[in-house]
């Protein structure tokens, strides 16, 4: 695909995502996609497989929320097969807390598949307001 094909299909996610619609995202994830989290709170770290990233991150991230997170790309910016997002975030906890991180997504494209994704992010924030995954203490890697 082309810079400005892979470009056009992270938009169409991130649209669809603007939305509080998360199904195209994870449509688009390869088998083998990783997805790395920055810092060192409980959530950061690598995800490997779309299994993995479905099962350890989005589940029990997703469970936190009220509804659906919501996220706003405010710029994208694409070479080759790397695609960059900045996006702001929103949702509620279900114990009533807003999250509303501020994120940089480097995510590389390949043959119409998201394969990797880099989450830069506000992790203080993640630490105030995100439980820890089951199991997993606020010092934990994955």
């Amino acid at each position: 695909m082309t810079t400005l094909q892979n470009k056009a299909l992270v938009q169409s996610i991130m649209d669809a995502r603007a939305q509080r619609d998360h199904g195209p995202f994870r449509a688009a994830m390869a088998d083998d996609f990783v997805w790395r989290i920055i810092g060192n709170t409980a959530w950061s770290g690598t995800y490997e497989g779309k299994a993995d990233v479905i099962e350890r991150l989005l589940k029990p991230l997703y469970a936190q929320f009220e509804a659906p997170s919501r996220i706003v790309p405010t710029r994208i910016l694409a070479d080759g097969d790397y695609v960059v997002v900045q996006c702001e975030g929103d949702a509620t906890t279900v114990s009533g807390e807003r999250y509303a991180n501020t994120y940089c997504f480097v995510i590389r494209v390949e043959d119409g598949m998201l394969r990797e994704l880099t989450e830069y992010c506000d992790t203080a924030l993640i630490d105030r307001v995100l439980r820890a995954p089951s199991g997993r203490g606020s010092d934990a890697t994955v």
